[in-house]
């Protein structure tokens, strides 16, 4: 069949592209053009889809004799992704835009293209499984549990899981550099980017104070009592949890525990006052089941490198769910995703909208 491969100059997707041309499918490389190659400070130059990312991809493509295409996205890119991930911090919120871009733009633009290339399929380099299940798509955790992405895929729906390939999901990383390696690739050393693809040297203040100059407006950080103890340079800089760079001297460690962007405000506290009990959350995707109607049991993860902790899960009535977990949980942050699995298997995720206790 033929395969659009989402490719992002790094070594996961070049292998997908090798070993789905190995199986004897039709693979077309596809590079996303997201952020202007003339963005300030040179942003968009590097990360996984900027112009190092394309001349990466192109030799891959030379080396495996496929067909590669650059496409522009950045119109739809800065609407869908960017300007949302503004929005969120203006809210007060940290957004993951990893998971917009994979709902929104992979498996969603990105699909639309390759329909019109007349590829029934999106394949990426996610280290995640898709298995059959009595005509259902499950999405399953990536064999490598150190590397597992499936976190970042729990809002698809189930169309796009229908439509979408991860071939390196059933790897280990070392397998995939192996392969990389043999197949005589030039990324297969590349390190990998940790950076959110538009903001390089991860420095997510300094992108937003660019991108909302309006916004970084310096406000007052105070503890639980309202005493002030310092001045926040704009509560796009913080995030729930954050212990670095608060910029206050107090007599122990302080945390981030809340953002009020009614009152321009950070409010800080010690380790225990991050802690709670339960979240909202809401714009949900059920991928293994219908949405429950009763209270269900899950383990529930709030963040990618947060470990998954047991919770019950119950409907609200109005799109929107209710977690509670069996213990207390570090850094509940309002934007983020929460992913449910039911042990290796995805049963669906949301995005926390509030914390609860």
């Amino acid at each position: 069949m033929r395969v659009v491969v989402a490719m992002s100059g790094g070594v996961d997707s070049s292998v997908a592209a090798a070993l789905l041309k190995e199986e004897g499918h039709e693979v077309i490389g596809v590079t996303m053009q997201l952020w202007p190659r003339d963005a300030a400070n040179g942003r968009g130059s590097k990360g996984c889809c900027g112009l190092e990312a394309i001349d990466d991809t192109r030799r891959v493509a030379f080396k495996l004799g496929i067909t590669h295409y650059v496409m522009d996205f950045r119109e739809v890119f800065a609407h869908r992704v960017i300007d949302e991930f503004g929005r969120e911090y203006r809210t007060g919120r940290t957004p993951n835009p990893c998971v917009l871009c994979n709902r929104r733009i992979k498996f969603d633009v990105l699909r639309e293209r390759a329909r019109e290339l007349g590829a029934d399929f999106v394949a990426t380099g996610h280290h995640a499984r898709v298995e059959s299940n009595g005509g259902t798509c499950l999405l399953k955790k990536g064999a490598d549990a150190r590397k597992d992405q499936s976190y970042f895929l729990g809002q698809l729906t189930r169309e796009q899981l229908r439509h979408a390939l991860f071939p390196v999901g059933r790897l280990t990383k070392a397998r995939v550099r192996e392969i990389a390696a043999g197949l005589g690739l030039p990324v297969a050393e590349k390190p990998e980017s940790q950076e959110i693809c538009f903001v390089p040297d991860d420095d997510y203040a300094g992108f937003l104070r660019d991108y909302l100059p309006q916004d970084a407006r310096p406000g007052p950080i105070i503890d639980g009592r309202g005493n002030r103890l310092g001045e926040h340079r704009g509560i796009a800089a913080y995030t729930i949890g954050q212990r670095r760079g608060l910029g206050i001297a107090a007599g122990e460690p302080r945390y981030v525990t809340a953002i009020r962007p009614e009152t321009n405000t950070v409010v800080v506290g010690t380790k225990e006052e991050t802690y709670g009990t339960g979240l909202v959350a809401a714009d949900l995707a059920w991928l293994a089941i219908d949405p429950p109607e009763q209270p269900i049991a899950v383990k529930a993860r709030v963040r990618y490198r947060h470990p998954e902790a047991e919770a019950t899960v119950s409907p609200l009535g109005n799109g929107e769910v209710y977690v509670k977990f069996a213990a207390p949980q570090m850094a509940i942050t309002p934007g983020q995703a929460v992913v449910f699995y039911d042990g290796d298997t995805v049963i669906g995720g949301g995005t926390i909208s509030k914390q609860g206790r």
